[in-house]
């Protein structure tokens, strides 16, 4: 998971998006990878992600029980797996500090003074 590593922030997760492009690609639906990461994820950080990249199909709230649902496995497959930033920035939701992202790529390098 991506946060902001900032001396002295205590809350640098989830970042935020700023969304200049994004690009939507195919990836082979796996029901068991889903299931297996889904105890994993922060269900409100990808919520907002997705949101940011127009994709509102999630819903507020999601528990373990959903994952039966192939419609629900097929949205969540969608937010986590297909859904990619390409330009933009991620942004420290304590300090503001903008990190770029170029071609898909978040440039995460720290300044001096702030390691």
């Amino acid at each position: 998971m991506l946060s902001c590593n900032i001396k002295g922030v205590t809350n640098g997760f989830p970042l935020l998006l700023e969304v200049e492009k994004f690009v939507e690609k195919e990836v082979e639906f796996n029901p068991d990878f889903l299931k297996n990461i889904f105890p994993k994820i922060d269900w409100k950080a990808l919520l907002h992600a997705s949101r940011s990249m127009s994709y509102t199909l999630l819903p507020d709230e999601a528990d373990s029980s959903m994952l039966h649902s192939q419609d629900f496995l097929h949205k969540f497959h969608h937010a986590l797996l297909q859904l990619h930033l390409q330009e933009g920035a991620l942004i420290c939701p304590q300090t503001a500090r903008r990190f770029p992202v170029t071609k898909g790529i978040p440039n995460m390098l720290l300044h001096e003074d702030e390691v």
